[in-house]
Parts: C-alpha cells; structure tokens; sequence
C-alpha cells in the first residue's frame, strides 16, 4: 500500500494526471526511491478514488483524449497525515544477488566475478543518476524544509548505492583469491 502514500504525497503538492505522476515525478523525481510502471500508478489511482481519498476530474480536449486529473480529498490529506506520523516495520527485502552468491560455491570463480561486476555496473550507474539529482546540501541554510528533507533521504540512497559498491569490491577480491570447487558449473 505504500505506493498509494506515495501518490497521496505527490498529489497533495499539486493535482496531476496518471501520466503526469509517472513522467514529472516517479520517473524524474522519485525513481530512486520508490520505482512504479504506468500500470501500477493507474490502478492505485483507481483504489485510491475507490477509497474516497482521492477525486478524479475528467478535462475535455479538442484534438486529444480527455484528461483525468486527480486531487486530494480532505480524508485523502487525513490519512497520509496519518500515515507520515506512523512508524513503518523494516521493509523486506529480497536481494537475488545474494541469493546466488549465498549457493555460488557450484560456480566457478569466473562466473561468479561475472555476475558481481554486472552489479557493479548496475549500481555504478544508479549512483550516478543519484549524484546527479540536484538538491542544496544540507550545510546550506538557504535550503527550503522541503529541500532538507529530500537531501536528507538522497544522502542515504547514495550512501547505501557506495556501501553496496564497496562490499562489491570486496566481494571480487575475495573470489579471485578463493580456490575452485573440485566441481563447478561454467556459465556464462
């Protein structure tokens, strides 16, 4: 459900469609935090109007298809108000990468650096498109709460994005000096 927060926390800064969520805000704004296709936002938005949270204002065009808009509703603002002040459990988290390394003593040595330095890249380039996001930094006092709040939450996903880099780079070391498996599988 936490989409539908992200959404109410998106629409309550200003009305927009369902393509305007996706372009203007999951995928240029947020996409480093919480990532979402067309689909999913669509049908939240559905659930969320459902809900009553949310209204949905249909525009008429000339020369192009009608325009849903949708807004926040007061008990919408209520309940992501309530939700903001929540404590949220760890999120579970599912990383098949280590999946694979914790059963990779099957693999050789080599498919195995193959598979950390494809993360490598991954992750290389996710921070990079992290460091490129420009916020003000947290020492200046010309920032906005707003811009505080969101630098604060950058620092971390960049911070997080380095470590796993680093623990990666740790990772190849260690395999390249490991001795093979008497059996191993070669894939490549």
């Amino acid at each position: 459900m936490s989409l539908a927060y992200v959404i109410l926390g998106l629409l309550q800064q200003q009305e927009m469609t369902g393509y305007d969520l996706k372009t203007s805000c999951f995928d240029q704004c947020i996409a480093h935090l919480w990532p979402a296709d067309q689909a999913q936002i669509y049908r939240t938005l559905d659930k969320l109007v459902q809900l009553g949270w949310i209204t949905c204002t249909i525009e008429i065009q000339r020369d192009r298809p009608n325009r849903k808009v949708y807004s926040v509703t007061e008990p919408g603002k209520a309940e992501f108000a309530r939700w903001l002040g929540t404590h949220q459990p760890l999120p579970t988290i599912r990383e098949p990468l280590l999946l694979q390394l914790h059963f990779a003593d099957q693999l050789s040595n080599e498919t195995i650096i193959y598979l950390l330095e494809q993360q490598v890249a991954a992750r290389s380039k996710k921070l990079a498109e992290c460091e490129t996001i420009y916020l003000p930094s947290l020492a200046d006092e010309s920032a906005n709460r707003e811009q505080v709040m969101q630098r604060l939450v950058l620092e971390l996903v960049i911070r997080r994005e380095q470590t796993y880099l680093d623990w990666l780079k740790i990772a190849i070391n260690v395999i390249n000096h490991q001795k093979p498996s008497v059996s191993h599988y070669q894939i490549l």
